[in-house]
């Protein structure tokens, strides 16, 4: 039996061998101009000596001449023809599994086989094993002739002159509500609005799809929808992955420069290039510095580069570092397979192992880590902040005056005055009382009992204390107060005192209250450490006293706070003193978690100088033992009356505070970010035997990129050139107009994003193992319009959204009253583009999706990444997922803090892909877990609440209008009679929540037809 052969787009692609001179053509058909390469296209890599399925070789015509497969003079009695040809209902036999043979080529075959079936016995068809520098993709584009009447020159004459040779054509349009719901999600990642639906439904303008196009791609949603394809290319995620998957909490800086890039229709090339050398190439833009965040937006071994203790090992881990700069930026840019080259050649490219080492030097001089993004950056950053802390430490001090609220201990340690300014989890050394904002472990260098004093305002100093059994005097004030009868301590220390938990603290929360969270403060401190404040200040501050000599307050204070062991349960615990003065107000002894808070309130004389807080380890080690006084405050003891002035005043501050805080939120954090960091002089990078760090061999290589595109110079550099010069040099040559891989690979994504397979179907291979073009001409045809609309993104989304092959129906049509099943039987995967391909909608669209539904969807933009997880401190840092019921967890998908080792459960499971790994293309799978997940997941049940609450209030209390706005919100459309039926019957039967719960769970909700 004849086997077929892989797709021609999907198999190998085979060499003509000419074993002798060509003789002169018998007949008008040329066996090695037309034949051949059909038989090269489609058959031989599985009919050949070393494939021979079925028992057949078309490497000659032996075989085909052994059997009935071809008789000479005869098409209708040769089993060839009939093989490769469509019989009445059925589809061709042959190729099996692939794309059919065009009817040209059948006709063909049939007059060759007419003609006589010459096959010159000097030519042999034989399988290439590998591409060279002749393969396809490492010639330069090749647009037809534009003059030509015969040479289509847009997206629908191309598509339409290959269905022809299959004697297919394009479907029908879609309707208008159909195709704004498909490009709404194309586009901008969210479904349409209802009026949306109905205005562009009912639109009498001719251009009014090209205008929702324009809308669309100038909507803010458009970046952030695009940033999430890339973001996939890049393997982005806000954590390091490996064994200790710390956070990257300024990595988000990246992710929004990819944004706005997208929104501002960067040209493309620009945008490589900046990620590439933005650095070096245009040092003086703070976004082009950040979109170096490429290079590091990877997994990163943090065991390997700094805690261990082998070299060997820290080589190891640096060589798989480097690998994964190289591969990223080549397989992103160029789609090109270069890793493979690591440990040999490649054995399917023409990329030797020299040429990937030559690419890995041009990143050796690199390292990940945290940065400024540039020293004028952070200027402007400080003197914005500092002038909006200054009004609003002026606000809160006027408003503490008028409200008596206090001042917070805790915010005193982060650095701010007691109003919540201070940074969260800054700390004081209680060996030296220095800040440090770093975690740390167990402390060396511990002098206990040795006082020493703080530049903080309210704070007068830090100590590590040893009771030694009660016999020692302990200094606790800069000017000589001492405590006594402590008991003894292990003398270790551990951690910072911080505004915030612990470094390694087993749970920020205790008794159902999580004190960094809802405005709430801890003030943590982990035994053996003391700190003393300087309440004579506070007091001042608090009656706005100016007399900075003056040793008392005016009034009494209360000391107030919720005392707690935040360390695990068990048999773990410690003790915890308060002193005014160095007299003992409050002891908690054997303080444990089981016990909960302690309420403290303690009042002051107005002759206290000093607060102390001491922990100690209670004489069991200090394991674990983790002391947090939540909303530690200082306050007065008596409430003020205000009067109806101080009423309004009050309010007016509230409100004046609001909107300095509101500035505050969005000037954000620090422009610091998680990019790469260049070394004074770049380390020589040798070729590795099998890729092995411990093999180096040969003379320290020059950074190249590959010789195989020959009409580009891969030098870029010697071995003394520096780190810039060679990735400035890389990210040119990858943006060099003449180079065509660079323009394909995009368009060939952009393809992909629109309709779900690429032209090519491997996004990130263009090499022998990757599939093969299914349209080379409009691929071609895309990339040289590509460089004529100034390597604009926006323009080719226009050529692309507004062609008819974009805008046609997704379903089998139907033609002259019958069902046109020739299409699906010549072409069942659609590689040909008879229709568009229904496709269902990625992890975070239906996320988005659901919120978008229920009301919830939160659009602010930008900045750090929402934590839908409660965040522990240890070695390996504990990820613990939460229910995402609060309106700061209902932002675009976009935007959450993506951990590596602990992927989100509920995405997971509807295919959001490891961002371990790049993704160029997400599979899909249908599985009975998502059904469970779209139906009983807690993030599911309670967005349907909302839904059905939101329907209750835009529709009323009828059941009939309910239905209808639910379906309008969730599908864009208005339910069928029948639907509308027995769903209103549903709903009356059930309840509302039952049918918007429904509708979330109904594959028309999460496919885009």
């Amino acid at each position: 039996m004849f086997l077929p052969a892989p797709s021609a787009i999907a198999g190998a692609v085979l060499t003509l061998v000419i074993c002798g001179p060509l003789r002169a053509a018998e007949s008008s058909v040329d066996f090695a101009s037309q034949i051949a390469p059909i038989l090269q296209r489609h058959c031989v890599r599985c009919h050949s000596p070393d494939n021979s399925e079925g028992g057949i070789s078309l490497e000659t015509i032996d075989d085909l001449m052994s059997g009935d497969y071809v008789v000479p003079g005869v098409p209708e009695a040769s089993g060839l023809l009939e093989l490769v040809t469509p019989q009445d209902d059925s589809p061709a036999a042959m190729p099996k599994d692939a794309a059919p043979l065009g009817a040209g080529d059948v006709a063909l075959l049939g007059r060759w086989i007419a003609q006589g079936a010459t096959w010159p016995r000097d030519i042999v068809v034989k399988e290439r094993s590998m591409a060279d520098a002749s393969w396809w993709a490492f010639q330069p584009i090749d647009v037809p002739d534009k003059s030509s009447p015969k040479s289509p020159s847009t997206i629908d004459g191309l598509i339409r002159a290959k269905l022809a040779e299959h004697q297919l054509r394009i479907s029908p349009p879609a309707d208008r509500r159909t195709l704004i719901r498909r490009v709404s999600f194309d586009l901008v990642g969210l479904p349409p609005a209802p009026d949306e639906v109905e205005a562009f439904v009912n639109d009498p303008d001719p251009q009014a799809y090209e205008k929702l196009v324009d809308r669309l791609l100038a909507s803010p949603h458009y970046g952030e929808r695009y940033a999430r394809h890339w973001l996939d290319l890049a393997h982005y995620a806000d954590t390091h992955g490996f064994e200790r998957d710390m956070r990257r909490d300024t990595a988000w800086r990246y992710r929004d420069y990819v944004i706005e890039s997208f929104n501002d229709d960067k040209p493309y090339d620009r945008f490589l290039q900046e990620q590439v050398a933005g650095d070096v190439l245009w040092p003086d833009d703070d976004q082009a510095v950040v979109a170096t965040g490429f290079l590091s937006a990877g997994p990163w071994d943090y065991v390997g580069h700094v805690e261990t203790k082998s070299a060997q090992l820290r080589r190891s881990a640096r060589a798989l570092d480097l690998d994964d700069m190289t591969t990223q930026v080549m397989a992103t840019t160029m789609a090109l397979t270069v890793n493979c080259a690591r440990c040999h050649d490649h054995k399917l490219d023409p990329i030797s192992q020299r040429e990937y080492y030559q690419l890995q030097s041009v990143f050796a001089g690199l390292e990940r880590e945290e940065r400024l993004v540039s020293q004028s950056a952070l200027q402007d950053y400080e003197t914005q902040q500092q002038r909006l802390i200054a009004r609003r430490d002026e606000i809160d001090f006027q408003l503490r005056r008028l409200e008596g609220d206090g001042i917070d201990l805790a915010d005193i340690v982060g650095g701010g005055n007691g109003s919540m300014t201070g940074a969260f989890r800054q700390g004081i050394d209680p060996r030296t009382a220095k800040v440090q904002t770093r975690d740390f472990g167990k402390l060396g260098n511990v002098v206990t009992n040795r006082f020493s004093e703080s530049e903080f305002e309210f704070v007068d100093g830090v100590f590590i204390p040893d009771g030694d059994g009660g016999r020692a005097e302990i200094p606790v004030s800069s000017t000589g107060v001492t405590i006594r009868g402590l008991p003894s301590t292990s003398g270790n220390a551990w951690d910072m005192i911080r505004n915030g938990p612990v470094a390694s603290q087993h749970s920020p929360a205790l008794d159902g209250i999580d004190f960094t969270q809802g405005g709430r403060s801890v003030l943590g401190l982990h035994a053996n450490a003391g700190i003393t404040f300087d309440v004579a200040a506070i007091g001042r501050q608090l009656m706005g006293a100016t007399d900075a000599g003056t040793q008392a307050t005016t009034a009494p204070l209360r000391f107030t706070a919720l005392l707690g062991y935040f360390g695990a349960a068990g048999s773990h615990h410690a003790d915890v003193w308060v002193f005014a003065d160095g007299l003992k107000l409050a002891e908690f002894r054997n303080l444990k978690r089981d016990d909960g808070l302690q309420s403290i309130d303690l009042q002051l004389a107005p002759s206290v100088r000093f607060l102390t807080l001491v922990a100690t380890d209670g004489g069991n080690g200090f394991s674990h033992d983790q002391i947090g006084f939540g909303d530690p405050r200082i306050r007065c003891n008596t409430p003020r009356q205000s009067t109806d002035a101080q009423t309004r005043r009050i309010a007016a501050l509230r409100s004046a505070r609001k909107h300095v805080t509101a500035e505050l939120d969005t000037l954000g954090p620090p422009p610091r970010f998680y990019g790469v960091v260049a070394s004074a002089e770049v380390p020589e990078v040798r070729l590795l035997s099998r890729g092995d760090p411990e093999s180096a061999t040969g003379d320290a290589l020059a950074p190249a990129a590959l010789s195989a595109l020959a009409m580009l110079d891969p030098k870029l550099g010697t071995p003394q050139t520096g780190d810039g010069q060679r990735r400035a040099a890389l990210a040119r040559w990858i943006t060099d107009t003449r180079n065509p891989l660079t323009r394909r690979v995009i368009v060939n994504r952009l393809w992909h994003w629109h309709f779900g397979q690429g032209l090519v179907d491997t996004p990130s291979d263009f090499g022998f193992g990757g599939s093969r073009p299914s349209h080379p001409e409009l691929l071609d045809w895309l990339a040289e319009e590509l460089v004529r609309h100034d390597w604009s993104l926006k323009a080719m989304h226009r050529l692309i959204l507004t062609s008819r092959t974009y805008r046609q129906s997704s379903h089998v049509s139907e033609r002259s009253g019958q069902l046109d099943e020739s299409a699906m039987r010549i072409d069942a995967d659609n590689r040909l583009l008879w229709r568009q391909n229904p496709r269902r909608l990625e992890a975070e669209a239906i996320r988005d999706a659901v919120l978008f539904a229920s009301g919830n969807l939160n659009l602010r933009r930008g900045g750090p990444g929402f934590e839908d997880f409660d965040y522990q401190d240890a070695y390996a840092p504990i990820y613990t997922y939460k229910p995402a019921d609060d309106a700061s967890l209902w932002r675009r998908s976009i935007y959450r803090f993506i951990v590596r080792t602990t992927p989100d459960r509920f995405l997971t499971t509807l295919d959001c892909p490891d961002p371990a790994n790049m993704t160029p293309k997400r599979i899909t799978t249908t599985t009975p877990l998502q059904s469970l997940a779209l139906y009983n997941n807690d993030f599911m049940l309670r967005q349907a609440r909302y839904f059905a609450r939101r329907v209750e209030r835009e529709a009323g209390v009828d059941v009939a209008k309910q239905v209808e706005r639910a379906f309008r919100l969730a599908l864009a459309r208005s339910p069928s009679d029948r639907e509308a039926k027995l769903a209103g019957e549903f709903v009356s039967r059930e309840s509302l929540f039952a049918l918007c719960r429904s509708l979330f769970n109904l594959n028309e909700f999460v496919y885009v037809d």
